[in-house]
């Protein structure tokens, strides 16, 4: 059963520069801007799972001069949410693709993988500790060779984050970043594949929000 909870009014803290969330947010745009500096290629695909309004990748694009040389991928469930980032897409006149679908599924990535980056931010803090284990192991198949992988996952106890380190390393993943900020309870991790990229495979599920 689908968590209760409003995805389009869990946006508003975004409001507050100085919120958890726009900090969070803050820190996974340095990293998709790291990550496109370091990138030298004229065309990089981008998937984002669970994307809400985009914020993580849009925001990023916005302020870029090579913001045409993504092909990204937004998948979000929320309606609301898909209009909005749609909206912002449209505004920027780039080369992203919002698709209203279920992130948990793996068909919902049908063409749009594999990606040279992955997000993975607000997912595993809303699914099972067990289907957080099975989507780490399962991120190979959404991955282009060398692709990074930038997720969140709250602090608050117990804290599944250490876990969720060593999985990606179990998975073929070597950490590049992790973000533990004192004061707070969100973390952010990224990853990159060492190991070989899997087919992305047949239909099935990946995680299910809780």
């Amino acid at each position: 059963m689908r968590d209760a909870k409003d995805w389009y009014d869990w946006h508003g803290p975004y409001a507050d520069p100085d919120s958890p969330l726009s900090r969070r947010l803050r820190l996974v745009q340095e990293h998709v801007d790291g990550w496109l500096d370091e990138r030298p290629e004229p065309v990089l695909r981008v998937v984002s799972a669970c994307a809400g309004q985009g914020r993580d990748l849009l925001g990023v694009l916005a302020r870029r001069p090579d913001a045409a040389r993504v092909r990204a991928t937004l998948i979000e469930y929320d309606p609301r949410n898909v209009e909005a980032a749609r909206a912002e897409a449209d505004c920027l006149g780039s080369t992203v693709t919002v698709r209203c679908a279920d992130a948990g599924l793996v068909e919902s990535y049908a063409d749009a993988v594999p990606a040279d980056l992955v997000l993975f931010a607000g997912v595993f803090g809303n699914i099972g500790d067990d289907e957080v284990r099975g989507t780490v192991a399962a991120l190979p198949r959404l991955c282009a060779p060398a692709a990074t992988v930038i997720w969140t996952r709250t602090r608050r106890a117990p804290d599944l984050t250490p876990s969720i380190r060593t999985w990606f390393a179990a998975a073929g993943f070597t950490e590049t970043a992790f973000h533990a900020p004192a004061d707070v309870l969100f973390s952010v991790g990224v990853h990159r594949l060492t190991a070989a990229p899997h087919p992305l495979g047949p239909r099935g599920r990946l995680f299910r929000f809780t």
